[in-house]
Parts: C-alpha cells; structure tokens; sequence
C-alpha cells in the first residue's frame, strides 16, 4: 500500500502549487515527454473547462482543467512536457515536484505508441516514485498506419499498470482513462508498478541507506525513490525538501540525510 499524507498535509502541498481544488476532488497529474499529444488529451478530457497561470516562483506556464465522471468532479494538472525526472531542467523539476510533494491522487502518463521504447523511460521513473500510474497510449491510429504492433495487455502484465490504447484528437480512448482513473481514486483496483532492481552493488547501497531514510523521511514520500536521487548524486531533492516541509524536519534531514548516505557507500 503506497503511504499517503493526511488531508490537512495534502491541501497545504496541493495549495502551495497554485492549485485550486475543493476537499475531496481528486487530483489527477498529466505527465508525458513532448510531442505525445498530451495538450491534446488534456483538452479532451477537460474541454473548456482550463485555468492557465504560472508555476509557483517559476516562469513556466501551468494548465490545469476540470472534468466530471460519475458524479466526482476531478481536478486534471498538466505538468510541463519532459523525458525524464532527473531535474536538469525547470521543466523536470517542476514535473518530479509535483508528483512527489502534491501526492496527485493518479498520474497518467501519455505515450506515443509510435515511439514507444523512447517514451517508457519516463513512465518507469514515475513507477519509482509512485504507485498510482496509468498510461495512455496515444497514437495509436498513427501506430496502425506504421504497421507497428504492441502488445498492449502483455506490456501492462510487465510493468504491472493499467495501459489504456487512445486516439485523443477522436477522443476514442478517453472514456476508458476516466474509467480506470476512477478505479484507481475509488480503490476498486490497487496499481502495484513493477519495482525496478538495479546491479547489485546500487541494491546493497540502497539497502544500507534505507532504513536511516525512512526514519528521517515522511511516511508518505518513497524512501526508496529518493535514495535513488542521492546515490545518483542530484541533490535537488533536498533542495525541494526546504520548499515543502516544515523547518524542523528539514533540519533533521539536512543535518542526517547526506551522512547516512556516504555511511551507505553511495558516493
């Protein structure tokens, strides 16, 4: 069971964000690297129903829309359009921040079917992060016209996420992501993404550090994600810490987080 912050902790991260959400509507995240059509699933799924602003402290632009499915008004948030979480960019930072600190309630990830082995690399960092994962495999008709095949139901088998064939300039497809998305938010179904493992010598340093970070670390952030990012050396992260959580546990982790890691072996 994936951890989750409280109520009171997830309004406070959400409205940090600029997001204008009432108690009990579910936030969905739109994730996906450039040129996925992802504005154009956004705009099928939410219709005029948009905001547009700024990023908090960022210049970069944030949409977020509203859509209605079975009586439950749902938030939808378009995260700027990346390759991967890495944070080199505002672009991925803003994208890693708001899935890791805003807790979105589910996170679609829009992929081309047409280029699909470069597009995964992005849905298996988010698979890291978070267990709420569903991808909409967009495209699909451009897919047939190339003669590409995917095995749709295998590949879900494999990455152990729902994966729902869409042709969003048609809006075929889209009902069928509502459907699983409430799914996902209703629990009717548990999303348990397949855990990477990595050579042996990053597993025994995880390993080492684990249990130091999720004594340091809120329950609901994936302790594991984040030694991750300090093993690969991207301190970003703590950096994202002293945005969004109280000083006195940013003291506790700045003054605990990097020497357990160095005791870990990971640098």
């Amino acid at each position: 069971m994936e951890p989750k912050a409280d109520s009171d902790q997830i309004s406070l991260l959400r409205e940090s964000f600029n997001i204008n959400f009432k108690r009990g509507n579910p936030v969905i995240a739109l994730a996906g690297n450039p040129n996925t059509g992802k504005s154009t699933v956004f705009n099928g799924l939410t219709g005029l129903k948009q905001d547009t602003g700024n990023w908090p402290g960022k210049t970069v632009t944030q949409a977020q829309g509203y859509y209605t499915y079975q009586n439950q008004d749902y938030i939808l948030v378009d995260l700027p359009g990346t390759y991967s979480l890495l944070a080199n960019s505002t672009d991925e930072q803003v994208a890693r921040d708001f899935i890791c600190f805003a807790q979105p309630d589910a996170t679609i990830v829009v992929v081309d079917a047409t280029k699909l082995e470069r597009n995964l690399n992005l849905v298996l960092q988010i698979m890291e992060l978070t267990n709420n994962v569903v991808v909409c495999l967009n495209l699909m008709d451009e897919a047939r016209r190339k003669n590409i095949e995917i095995d749709v139901e295998g590949l879900s088998q494999d990455l152990q996420i729902p994966i729902i064939p869409t042709v969003a300039p048609k809006k075929i497809g889209l009902e069928k992501l509502k459907d699983k998305i409430a799914d996902i938010v209703t629990g009717r179904i548990k999303v348990t993404p397949k855990q990477i493992k990595y050579s042996s010598q990053i597993e025994e340093a995880i390993e080492k550090i684990l249990p130091d970070l999720e004594a340091i670390l809120p329950d609901y952030i994936n302790s594991r994600w984040v030694a991750l990012q300090l093993i690969e050396g991207d301190n970003s992260i703590l950096e994202a810490m002293q945005t969004y959580y109280p000083e006195q546990i940013v003291k506790e982790i700045t003054a605990n987080l990097q020497s357990e890691v160095k005791a870990g072996g990971a640098f």
